[in-house]
């Protein structure tokens, strides 16, 4: 016997069951078309989706609608490699999230001696892409270096240095901080060559010292503990869905 209920869900109520906004106001939302469903603006107060296949936006940022699916940002400590297991025993960073029911997987890496961000999540989609290198995701480092930088210096690295693999070029840089034989300086780049900061860094006389991640796109590290998580929100996790086309 066929049933006459129709199919999929309304929209405002997915929008609710997603923590976008209550059904009255998503309603609101849907009014003044700023929803679209699987690039389509949304008008109408009666349309149903199906919540496991409908691809939806708010302002332009995806809506993510499965609850299985957790975005986190992580301080990565020093002296962490970046695997969830290491069979020579040594630290990394699946021992900060063994109680976590999710299988959780590093989205790229950091090396043993970097600090900072490391986003983690379940989500492999949209980890393959933020990992990609056609999408150009920028990645923003802290870096101590020998030295102090001549003026000039970020001309150059934007321009470009020639390294053993090929060229390498930083999108911004600035100086942060002088202190007596050392400086602070901020480098975004978005290629993830190993070691590419050190290696560009020390390929123009600075090598570092020290060396933080504190952003990627624009998920920013903020205060978060070393070895501490924390969860990405909404408009954080729709950036990045946003930056790699999803």
């Amino acid at each position: 016997m066929k049933s006459d209920q129709p199919e999929g869900v309304r929209l405002q109520k997915v929008l609710a069951q997603a923590g976008v906004a209550s059904r009255r106001a998503s309603e609101d939302l849907i009014a003044r078309g700023r929803v679209s469903v699987n690039g389509e603006v949304v008008r109408e107060q009666g349309r149903r989706v199906d919540p496991d296949t409908a691809v939806i936006h708010v302002d332009g940022l995806r809506v993510i609608l499965r609850d299985d699916l957790v975005y986190f940002a992580f301080n990565k400590p020093k002296g962490v490699h970046s695997t969830m297991t290491d069979d020579q025993g040594r630290p990394c960073v699946g021992d900060y999230v063994r109680e976590r029911r999710e299988r959780l997987f590093h989205v790229g890496r950091l090396d043993a001696e970097t600090e900072g961000l490391l986003l983690l999540t379940n989500d492999g989609d949209l980890a393959h892409r933020l990992m990609h290198p056609s999408f150009h995701v920028p990645k923003t480092y802290l870096a101590e270096v020998d030295g102090t930088v001549p003026r000039g210096l970020g001309k150059r690295l934007r321009a470009g240095v020639e390294l053993d693999d090929g060229p390498a070029k930083a999108d911004e840089f600035r100086v942060k901080d002088v202190r007596p034989g050392r400086t602070l300086v901020e480098i975004v780049l978005h290629e993830g060559r190993k070691h590419i900061v050190r290696r560009l860094l020390a390929e123009v006389g600075h090598p570092v010292r020290k060396l933080v991640r504190t952003a990627v796109g624009d998920v920013q590290l903020g205060n978060v503990k070393q070895g501490a998580l924390r969860p990405l929100n909404r408009a954080e996790i729709g950036g990045l869905y946003r930056m790699v086309d999803l």
